[in-house]
């Protein structure tokens, strides 16, 4: 059977099909799928209209929806659950606002035998829904009546607790009652007291037996305590008759009122709970910052939205990790999850993509239900549900499915992150690679070139040279030989750093030695400068890689002979600092601007100005100086001297002086 105008040729399909715990609703699903496939349908949603708490249906009917929700999810159908009272108006609603083309709904063998009868759900919306395309598939096999019993049944038996706040209740109100009729108050403020027992039994109590209960007896006590004559359950004046058909009428309905608005008010909340802990998943993630952050807020919500305990196992490098166990309870076991056979399903879930484990049909007896956090083909990790006996329900599904994909998306928004980060750095060592080939190339040949030709007129032509010649030539070959050693030494020191290789051998030393040894070694051309090291009365003592600091002392003091006129100063000063010693190398050259000052520690940074002796600088010295100063837990920086220079300035941690006495 069809209903319904034909839909726009422009206008994307999308088939929705009604969820109900129906045996037959399979057979709906089946026909949706089928429709969504025939009509190229852009989006295929399960809709279940949830009028009561999911939890109030019998057993055997929770059962049926949960399977009818996977079956449906199976066959590619988006699960949507929605809550309300009028179905049919729920179903119109959703539809128009998600732009549904086509519904499929089942509808059952009942029929209307008086005009007074309700409408189905099924001729009700066709009524509000004249735009859509209505397929209606028959459920004739449905045992609507005896479901219904069952769901009667359950509903009516009140608990001993009930029975007692019903008794307590009439028995209150009576006495309140007799209390006014002393007092002179009229019947129909006793009527009232009544009407007020039982819309207070109806919210205290489950049972909509006591409610009925409780309007017939309010009833009786009037008519027996109340209308003459009293004490029996006879009535002299005609209108009594009337008044107590109302008072009935007026009792039930309150009483049916305030139930329903208590199981609204229920689930409102439970909705509300649900939704928030959607909304503070999605803040929650905003604020993660690693792969462990997110999977911490994907269990916490999960804790909080299901009320039980949850695994994780994260994926990494296309391989299931170490399962993490999130128990509700801080003291719960987390054994029953660690199990060969659970891991099997993990494993499956991984390789298929697909949920498994508890309430489905693979691997139905492991303990928890599994659920791949994915987005498309790409698996980010696996959560384990440790179901128990209480079931997820259709709506808390739907959530959760919602919490994993937001978990999924800040998944891989931190992979694309990290590969981003990792594309930058090999493009920056590309960089610096290039760059290094192009100095090496660039800076060595005058050096190579300079000793090779002194060499070679050395060897021809030793004995037509004067000894001031010779005696320069050999000097010019030493000093070249001296800078490609000490450029060779910093291309080792740079390439030990950059591959996390460099190792520390720290111990105290003695700074005025330290100092001292690495004066011997520093540029030949010194003579020509002004060297002086200012020592401190006591002792000044640093926790260091000596080694590495002389080689520090070694750049730092052969960049002011380089970058420093003849004759200038260059000041050594050490001292105490607090818990660090510091270390100054003070000269009165031309100085550096802002900007070289900025880059003077980036690597293969030369700045504008030329040695003193005519050849470039690689630009590692400083770029090393700083890379050993911080492995050392120090820092380096440069200041202006006055009234010009520089000021190179390092910090050490301060060592312990050992007395051996």
């Amino acid at each position: 059977m069809k209903k319904g105008d034909t839909v726009m040729s422009g206008q994307a399909e999308h088939v929705m099909v009604c969820l109900s715990p129906s045996p037959t609703n399979r057979k709906n699903i089946d026909e949706a799928a089928k429709l969504a496939t025939a009509f190229h349908a852009a989006q295929f949603t399960a809709l279940y209209v949830s009028k009561s708490p999911e939890n109030s249906l019998p057993v055997e009917e929770q059962k049926r929806l949960q399977n009818n929700i996977r079956y449906a999810e199976d066959l590619g159908a988006a699960i949507t659950t929605v809550i309300g009272e009028n179905i049919s108006f729920q179903i119109a609603e959703f539809a128009r606002i998600s732009g549904v083309t086509k519904i499929v709904i089942g509808r059952s063998n009942t029929r209307r035998y008086h005009f007074w009868d309700k409408q189905t759900v099924t001729e009700q919306l066709i009524s509000i829904a004249p735009n859509i395309d209505i397929y209606i598939i028959p459920d004739s096999k449905a045992n609507i009546k005896e479901n219904q019993r069952k769901r009667f049944a359950q509903q009516i038996i009140p608990t001993g607790k009930d029975i007692l706040i019903t008794a307590g209740m009439l028995f209150a109100m009576t006495l309140l009652s007799l209390a006014f009729s002393r007092l002179g108050f009229t019947e129909s403020n006793i009527i009232t007291v009544y009407i007020l027992g039982v819309l207070l039994n109806a919210i205290l109590t489950r049972s909509h037996f006591c409610s009925l209960i409780s309007s017939f007896c309010s009833v009786l006590f009037f008519n027996y305590y109340f209308t003459e004559p009293r004490f029996t359950f006879h009535a002299y004046e005609p209108g009594y008759s009337v008044t107590f058909v109302i008072m009935l009428i007026a009792s039930l309905l309150t009483g049916s009122l305030a139930y329903r608005l208590k199981d609204n008010a229920r689930e409102s909340a439970r909705g509300a709970y649900r939704t928030k802990v959607l909304f503070d998943t999605n803040q929650l993630l905003q604020k993660s910052r690693s792969y462990n952050d997110v999977l911490q807020v994907m269990a916490n919500q999960a804790i909080l939205l299901l009320d039980k305990d949850i695994i994780i196992y994260p994926v990494e490098n296309n391989k299931v990790g170490k399962g993490y166990v999130y128990a509700k309870d801080s003291e719960e076991n987390s054994s029953p999850f660690m199990e060969d056979s659970e891991e099997e399903v993990v494993k499956w879930v991984f390789e298929n993509k697909k949920r498994a484990g508890a309430t489905t049909k693979v691997f139905p007896n492991a303990k928890c239900l599994y659920l791949a956090v994915r987005i498309n083909e790409t698996v980010y990790g696996i959560m384990g549900i440790y179901v128990e006996k209480k079931t997820v329900s259709s709506f808390e599904y739907s959530i959760l499915l919602s919490i994993l994909g937001e978990c999924a998306l800040a998944l891989e928004n931190l992979n694309n992150e990290k590969a981003k980060e990792e594309a930058a750095n090999m493009a920056q060592n590309e960089k610096l690679r290039a760059n290094l080939l192009r100095t090496i190339s660039h800076d060595l040949r005058t050096p190579l070139t300079a000793i090779s030709g002194n060499a070679s007129n050395l060897y021809s032509h030793y004995k037509m040279l004067d000894d001031a010649t010779r005696e320069q030539m050999f000097s010019d070959i030493y000093d070249d030989s001296e800078w490609l050693i000490q450029l060779v030494e910093n291309l080792l020191s740079v390439t030990r750093i950059e591959n996390g290789e460099m190792q520390l051998n720290k111990s105290p030393e003695v700074v005025g030695d330290v100092v001292e040894e690495a004066l011997k070694h520093v540029d030949r051309n010194k003579s020509a400068h002004d060297i002086r090291v200012i020592q401190p009365e006591d002792i000044i003592v640093a926790n260091m890689d000596a080694k590495l600091i002389i080689q520090v002392m070694i750049n730092l003091v052969n960049n002011a002979i380089k970058y420093t006129q003849k004759d200038s100063m260059i000041r050594i000063s050490y001292g105490d600092g607090g818990e660090m010693i510091y270390v100054s190398i003070a000269d009165n050259g031309p100085g550096m601007d802002e900007n070289a000052k900025e880059h003077a520690f980036d690597m293969f940074y030369t700045g504008q100005n030329m040695a003193a002796d005519g050849k470039r600088s690689m630009g590692l010295g400083l770029a090393l100086c700083k890379s050993v100063v911080e492995a050392h837990g120090g820092k380096i920086d440069i200041t202006d001297n006055t009234p010009h220079g520089c000021i190179f300035t390092f910090c050490l941690k301060k060592g312990d002086v050992e007395i051996n006495e």
